[in-house]
């Protein structure tokens, strides 16, 4: 089965086969993607203190002894309907990590980050430390421009109230993002929350790139790529999981969360990312010399030096080590 509906390809069909049927080469700029856990996520309802009373079935397990070979096919295809500088994160648990991570390195994929997602709870143990968090990889296709908007959520000069940087905080590799709840609403076994891919998606693409998963599950990837107004394609092989998402699908405005979205604050250095002449940084370490002699403090310095050079802190503090070693 095939839906277009509000800028979004969805197939009811396997991922492997859907891709090479239907998604030509180097036709996707994002992929964003969960798969089966290989651990038998069908029966999670036995480690988690929940009503499954609304959860939707039809989850399609991956067996354990078949998950090598699953994931090695579906990472195949992801890496050819790339782009090249086309992205991927995938969503892991650590049980089949060695599987996607072995995959993946096999492949002409490039690591950019493994970040760790930090959720509000985990399976209560009492034999072991509770695992509360999941892998995201974060992997490139070589041969193109990357696209990565390093103030999506936040101005470079942005501060919280300690004084630090809120940009710097938001691209550490560890996500604090609690699941959301959803009581009383039919719902995937295990969705990722919006919050999580509306984060991925500010970064990694622009309006208008196409946005791919491979495994929609709830549809929560569509969703979020609909609402920020990027083109969507995706497979889910389970009829019953697909059909409610098509019906969540007819609800949703194309561009309707770009409006709610945190918008970066504060003006951007006027030379930000420029190359530095050999003249300015003659002059940057004259003045840098003036400033200790006259014994002003480290972080004064930089900022004087950032306020007359039209750069960023960063940027100062890196030159004047390049100079110093």
């Amino acid at each position: 089965m095939y839906v277009h509906l509000n800028g979004g390809e969805f197939y009811n069909l396997d991922a492997v086969e859907g891709c090479r049927r239907y998604l030509p080469d180097q036709s996707v700029d994002l992929i964003i993607t969960d798969p089966p856990y290989g651990i038998e996520g069908d029966t999670l309802d036995k480690h988690y203190n929940r009503d499954e009373g609304w959860v939707l079935e039809g989850y399609v397990e991956v067996p354990a002894a078949e998950y090598g070979v699953f994931t090695k096919e579906w990472i195949e295809q992801a890496e050819r309907i790339l782009r090249p500088g086309g992205q991927m994160y995938v969503v892991s648990g650590y049980t089949n990590l060695y599987h996607i991570l072995s995959a993946l390195r096999e492949s002409s994929l490039i690591e950019i980050n493994h970040i760790i997602w930090k959720y509000n709870f985990g399976v209560y143990t009492t034999r072991k430390f509770v695992s509360s968090h999941y892998h995201i990889l974060y992997y490139a296709k070589p041969g193109g421009d990357r696209t990565f908007n390093v103030e999506a959520r936040y101005g470079l000069t942005e501060k919280d109230v300690r004084g630090r940087s809120l940009n710097y905080q938001d691209r550490e590799d560890v996500w604090v993002i609690n699941r959301e709840y959803q009581p009383g609403k039919r719902k995937n076994k295990n969705a990722l929350p919006s919050t999580l891919l509306m984060k991925i998606m500010q970064y990694s693409s622009r309006e208008g790139d196409r946005v791919a998963d491979l495994f929609m599950g709830g549809f929560s990837t569509a969703k979020v790529a609909i609402e920020l107004n990027r083109t969507f394609v995706g497979f889910e092989i389970s009829s019953s999981l697909f059909s409610h998402g098509v019906e969540l699908v007819k609800t949703l405005a194309p561009g309707s969360s770009l409006s709610e979205r945190r918008r970066p604050r504060g003006k951007r250095p006027v030379n930000q990312g420029k190359r530095w002449s050999e003249a300015e940084r003659r002059c940057l370490q004259k003045q840098y010399r003036q400033l200790v002699a006259a014994g002003w403090l480290k972080k004064d310095i930089v900022a004087t030096l950032s306020a007359s050079f039209g750069r960023g802190r960063f940027g100062i503090e890196r030159m004047l080590r390049q100079r110093n070693d």
